[in-house]
């Protein structure tokens, strides 16, 4: 049995527990927060045998195996440091830091100590997007002509709504761009097999002051966004990020165009894929495994017609990184996103920002 710790209890923490404990081979044994009593609090309630106020007194916790960082942003790089430098396998939220600088420090860390090393992309694990990767590896799209789409969520439509990632100290200096965009940039470039090379980009801050209650703070995160992309491969795409968009409660999505034919996907409506034809019928593709490319077909865990979604996406990442775990080692391309993976999400953060302040393209470091 591998023996898990997890640092916070927020949302997050809570839904990495859920996805462990569907894996069978795996117990979580401790749980750290900011303070012993809440830690406690929260183990009873989780029904984890063991709290702690630090991050050192968890890493500490004899025979644990793997942690799992599910700390506020601001905290991911000093936290995920320890975690390594402490020699154990780490699964760490988004984004895995907050400079590209300190992504390159923990690319170079992870290397060194030869643990094994994810970041919580979670979106690349539906079914329907394991599917568009494989048929675009397989050739069926044909040769990649663009690649566009949006994240669009409502949860900051309102000057009230305020939550602690407008805080640039806590949140980054980047928001809707770092906090969804960079979910939309993992997805597609794990889906076309090409990296962003360059970025075009266009930020907005729709509430220039956020009230909360009696207090009203200025805001210097941006609200939305465009972004035009050219990819490694010389295709082109774009993209619109929104945290102000009424209605939309967390919709991801994304067409991908060849020569052959299209694909679309949207997180809202997770279990169909939308394949364009030119010459014949469009088809909608729902996630019966029985319909899917070989390959991909086990992300798919039920029988066609019984609803998968976030959860179960959650377990396909989870139990990838933990057959790692299990081996001993990264493998060579893993499918869950590594600390490269997470890096690289870094470097495009930092040029879609560079590229808003000096309005032009920016090329994205490697």
């Amino acid at each position: 049995m591998i023996q898990v710790g997890i640092i916070g209890s927020g949302f997050i923490g809570p839904a990495h527990l859920e996805a462990l404990r569907r894996l069978g081979n795996v117990q979580v044994v401790a749980l750290a927060d900011s303070s012993l009593e809440g830690a406690q609090q929260k183990a009873r309630a989780l029904h984890v045998p063991h709290a702690y106020g630090r991050v050192e007194d968890l890493l500490a916790h004899p025979g644990l195996q793997v942690v799992h960082n599910c700390t506020p942003n601001h905290l991911h790089a000093d936290v995920n440091r320890q975690i390594l430098l402490a020699g154990k396998h780490v699964f760490s939220e988004k984004p895995l830091c907050m400079t590209g600088e300190e992504a390159r420090e923990l690319v170079q860390l992870a290397e060194q100590t030869g643990v094994v090393h994810g970041v919580s992309f979670v979106y690349r694990q539906f079914a329907m997007v394991q599917q568009a990767a494989s048929m675009l590896r397989a050739g069926s799209v044909g040769r990649l002509f663009a690649a566009h789409g949006s994240y669009l969520q409502d949860w900051m439509l309102l000057e009230t709504d305020d939550n602690w990632r407008v805080d640039a100290a806590l949140g980054g200096r980047s928001r809707a761009v770092a906090d969804i965009g960079s979910h939309w940039c993992d997805t597609v470039q794990f889906v076309t097999g090409q990296r962003i090379s360059e970025v075009m980009a266009d930020l907005s801050i729709v509430w220039p002051t956020r009230k909360a209650g009696n207090v009203t703070r200025p805001v210097s995160t941006e609200d939305l966004g465009s972004v035009l992309i050219r990819f490694a491969d010389g295709s082109k795409g774009s993209f619109l990020v929104s945290q102000v968009s009424a209605g939309r409660k967390n919709r991801l999505s994304f067409e991908i165009n060849g020569s052959e034919r299209s694909l679309a996907w949207d997180q809202e409506t997770p279990q169909q894929l939308w394949i364009g034809e030119r010459l014949r019928p469009n088809q909608l593709l729902s996630d019966d495994p029985r319909l899917m490319n070989d390959d991909v077909a086990a992300s798919a865990h039920f029988p066609g017609g019984h609803i998968e979604g976030w959860p179960d996406a959650f377990k396909n990442m989870i139990a990838q990184f933990y057959q790692a775990v299990q081996d001993g080692h990264m493998p060579e391309n893993p499918s869950f996103a590594s600390f490269h993976d997470g890096a690289n999400v870094m470097h495009i953060i930092d040029a879609i920002m560079k590229s808003h302040l000096e309005q032009r393209w920016v090329r994205v470091e490697s």
